[in-house]
């Protein structure tokens, strides 16, 4: 008597991609419910099972849907808006300008809509993202069909969707409580990054994954820039610097990783935390290369993701695998590293491992979900096909096909293409809204890169800082009063710095372009000769300030600093050139 199932694939090569690498041609998979019941010889499968469904796959391959490791699918929105930067320029010039003009539930969902369309398209059946208003991915995505692990991100400074990192923060646990348990959705915390939080956000994210165990995603160590930085401001690199905040105590998924040594690598397989591999981003803006064969050889998770499609631009996993090889063969002068069967397996399994979701798919096999696509391998580009070797077919789907040969996708044993036809998305309707969205962005862009801000930030050498101050203003009958108190014995005084400053502002006619500032600092000994000189020219933006309702005390955490001759000034954002 014949059991029971739902769907039967059938006439396939079958790429398992379990631990063993098992193939069977013809092979067939059984599907109950959402989760592969059996798989193997297409006449054993065959004698043991009945289905409501048969599906034929006509002799292509029907393998686990890839997983992208690491992505912003609402950046979709911004494909292609400004490319060839540097790094800097790039985000501080356009991206984040954008992003604060712009990005809203609506451009998320819209965003989101469209890369659940491409994914389908080429074969992704469960991603990995980190981007504002993440419960509206996280909608999206559900009613898409797709699977995902959805990171809602924190920062240390204001963002679309929390004034401030405390509210990031409660916003956070608040998607987590109400999407944890659900069939496709896994809610997570994405701190950005190192150097866009604090160590006391790093503790406070760790706590809240542990507390519901969920992914903690995160960027580590993307750019050189960024670990010297590390090493010159903690006296560590990043690895340990973040390890020293408790991050590790979550389950981790460490986007790119490009500038970590073996050490770091065994902290991070020590720590089960797994890791995204983007070759296309890291190229594209120059970040270098992952020492991906040294991590496989130690025994982690890498998968492989495609970073953000306007960082790379699209969200091709094909290209994005096929990169992957190359690169490693490249960066290792050895054509053996990263074989093809070994690219694929990032892609699926150990993908599936990194995201911590190893037990819900990645393979085919028995008990995991019926994540699963089919590929034509029988175009032009892809002909002839050897059987001699087993390793061929791997060497196929990572050296010669493209996404356009997926014809059939299926998620959660539901099918979401069939026959190259989108099930659950409406195409047409996407690329006609998400034009409306283009042409509202260039009007901004083209309005703002008239600011004497826009062309500052463009020169070289050139950076963008964010400052705080608190002032206590009081007026003095007599300076030489306080001065003499100072030196009291029982006031330590930590640091002592006497210069004078010297400003010349330059206005304009359109005040909200604010004021060009020249400054030159005159150090002084203490007989009040010039030591040393520091000329600054910066661009200050319009005030931003705020009072207190009532008289507050204000008492200092640490030591009195004393700046002698130094005017009191208010800080806002500014770049400084």
């Amino acid at each position: 008597m014949t059991q029971q199932a739902d769907i039967l694939l059938t006439n396939a090569l079958v790429l398992s991609m379990d631990e063993k690498l098992a193939q069977y041609d013809p092979g067939a998979v059984a599907v109950l419910g959402d989760s592969i019941i059996a798989i193997g010889p297409e006449d054993k499968i065959l004698k043991e099972y009945s289905a409501k469904e048969t599906f034929d796959c006509g002799g292509k391959i029907l393998m686990p849907g890839l997983i992208n490791a690491h992505t912003h699918v609402p950046m979709t929105l911004l494909r292609g808006i400004a490319d060839d930067l540097r790094l800097d320029v790039w985000l501080q010039g356009y991206l984040w300008p954008v992003e604060r003009e712009f990005v809203s539930p609506e451009f998320v969902r819209l965003g989101t809509q469209i890369a659940c369309a491409e994914f389908i398209r080429s074969g992704v059946t469960t991603f990995n993202d980190m981007y504002f208003f993440e419960e509206d991915v996280a909608q999206a995505t559900a009613e898409a069909g797709l699977r995902a692990v959805c990171g809602q991100t924190v920062l240390k400074f204001p963002t679309s969707d929390a004034p401030s990192y405390e509210d990031g923060i409660a916003r956070a646990r608040e998607f987590i409580q109400r999407w944890k348990g659900h069939a496709l959705i896994v809610p997570a915390i994405a701190p950005h990054a190192p150097y866009t939080t604090t160590p006391e956000m790093l503790r406070e994210t760790a706590e809240l994954a542990k507390e519901f165990d969920v992914p903690l995603h995160i960027h580590l160590a993307e750019t050189s820039f960024e670990v010297e930085n590390m090493r010159n401001e903690n006296g560590m690199p990043v690895i340990p610097y973040v390890k020293k905040q408790g991050l590790f105590e979550a389950k981790v998924i460490a986007a790119h990783c490009v500038h970590v040594d073996i050490g770091e690598i065994r902290t991070l397989k020590n720590h089960g935390a797994g890791v995204s591999h983007n070759p296309s981003s890291n190229l594209k803006l120059a970040s270098g290369f992952a020492p991906v064969t040294k991590m496989l050889e130690a025994g982690l998770n890498v998968g492989i993701g495609t970073d953000g499609p306007a960082s790379n631009n699209d969200l091709d996993m094909f290209e994005e695998v096929r990169l992957a090889s190359f690169v490693a063969k490249a960066a290792s002068n050895d054509p053996t590293s990263v074989p093809a069967q070994t690219a694929l397996t990032m892609a699926t399994r150990l993908g599936a491992q990194a995201l911590h979701l190893g037990h819900l798919t990645g393979s085919l096999t028995p008990g995991r979900r019926a994540d699963l696509i089919v590929v034509d391998t029988s175009p032009l580009h892809n002909s002839p096909r050897f059987r001699r070797d087993q390793n061929n077919a791997y060497a196929q789907i990572v050296y010669a096909a493209k996404s356009t040969d997926v014809t059939d996708v299926m998620v959660n044993g539901k099918w979401l293409m069939r026959d190259r036809e989108l099930l659950t998305l409406n195409e047409k309707d996407l690329l006609v809204q998400a034009q409306e969205v283009a042409l509202k962005i260039d009007a901004f862009l083209i309005e703002r890169e008239q600011s004497v801000l826009s062309k500052l930030i463009a020169l070289g050498g050139s950076m963008e800082e964010e400052s705080f101050e608190v002032q206590v203003k009081i007026k003095l009958t007599d300076p030489a009063k306080v001065v003499k108190g100072l030196e009291r014995p029982e006031i330590e005084i930590a640091r002592l710095r006497h210069y004078d400053q010297h400003d010349t502002y330059f206005f304009f006619d359109d005040p909200a372009q604010g004021r060009i500032r020249y400054r030159e600092d005159e150090f002084l000994d203490e007989r009040g000769n010039v030591t040393a000189t520091r000329p600054r020219l910066t661009l200050v933006g319009q005030k931003r300030e705020g009072a207190y309702e009532n008289e507050v005390l204000l008492s200092p955490a640490h030591p009195l600093q004393v700046d002698r001759h130094e005017p009191a000034q208010r800080c806002w954002r500014q770049p400084e050139v």
